[in-house]
């Protein structure tokens, strides 16, 4: 089958979008379909459809579904899909009908969708590859911060919280991530000119970022709004342990008894868990063990089965042709 894949983040952008569209397509390789890669539709001959972010894929959608009706329509739902747009922007509730198929990346993700929509929608967890455990630092008590430097992320609440810990607490921040702006870019040099807890180490290449994670005791995620975080399952593969906001996509990776939570966007309880992690040993050995449940989740296996039984499912309720589907330029069927 030829796939397209549409997310609206570019070849040279490192986001979680990219990385989930690069990653399916070589699943779905792997499975033996053509898989082609685009930002945006560009009518190419296509026997089905995936596409990342309701909102901001919305026109390859609609275009798509305009020029193909009677094929499978696949769309997933990310954080700011399913948190904020699908409740009020017109193309990202589109989106929604369109499809004949939905995918939510955690099961939290279910309570956001009308009944009606759940009946079509599929939780696939993100996948990540195993890493080898490093020797943690001897100096210090090491968490690490991964994610671009944006609203949706509240990059700083770890910083924030960094700074009202104890003199004597050995806990240092490590933020992996670029920043999306001047101004963010700006808010990270100031933390560090004023905190030595706080290190923003900028853009930094994936297997870089996977081995930085691997020697740190403890992953901070403290979003607003996430769909399913990638950075999750890495820290679940990776056996560290999460301190992570209650948000449901974050409840959703972790689960609801997960003993890591803090309320979301307060630093002052996000201090008061870290420096609980750092001093108390069977509270963080509840943390590791926990997280080691959930690792089952993020195994690459489980995300390959997801997409197969998903393409499946969809191609099995769309009326694929007998031959070639047909070849479409500029909306219109050749």
């Amino acid at each position: 089958m030829k796939i397209v894949i549409v997310t609206p983040a570019a070849a040279r952008v490192r986001n979680g979008n990219r990385n989930t569209a690069q990653r399916w397509a070589t699943f779905l390789r792997q499975l033996g379909h053509r898989v082609s890669v685009q930002v945006e539709w560009n009518g190419s001959r296509a026997d089905l459809m995936l596409a990342l972010h309701a909102r901001r894929s919305h026109a390859s959608i609609r275009h798509f579904a305009d020029c193909c009706p009677d094929l499978p329509l696949i769309v997933t739902l990310t954080g700011t899909d399913l948190y904020r747009d699908i409740r009020d922007d017109p193309s990202a509730q589109e989106s929604l009908q369109l499809a004949t198929r939905l995918v939510v990346l955690q099961e939290m993700g279910l309570n956001e969708l009308a009944p009606a929509l759940r009946e079509k929608t599929h939780v696939i967890y993100q996948s990540a590859r195993p890493v080898t455990p490093e020797p943690p630092s001897k100096k210090y008590f090491e968490v690490c911060v991964i994610g671009n430097l944006r609203e949706e992320k509240d990059p700083f609440r770890c910083a924030l919280a960094s700074a009202l810990l104890p003199e004597s607490s050995e806990i240092h921040i490590s933020h992996m991530g670029r920043a999306l702006n001047d101004e963010m870019a700006r808010q990270a040099q100031a933390q560090m000119e004023r905190n030595p807890r706080y290190r923003w180490l900028g853009e930094l290449p994936h297997s870089r970022i996977r081995n930085r994670l691997a020697r740190c005791r403890l992953m901070v995620i403290s979003s607003i709004m996430e769909g399913g975080a990638n950075v999750v399952s890495e820290a679940l593969a990776a056996g560290v342990p999460v301190i992570a906001s209650d948000i449901p996509g974050n409840i959703g990776m972790l689960g609801a008894d997960y003993v890591g939570y803090f309320p979301c966007g307060n630093e002052r309880a996000l201090a008061d868990l870290l420096h609980h992690t750092e001093t108390s040993p069977k509270f963080y050995d509840l943390l590791k063990a926990q997280s080691a449940r959930r690792k089952p989740l993020v195994e690459p296996k489980q995300e390959l089965a997801g997409l197969e039984q998903l393409i499946a499912a969809a191609s099995a309720t769309s009326s694929l042709p007998d031959g070639p589907s047909p070849v479409l330029r500029a909306g219109k069927a050749a």
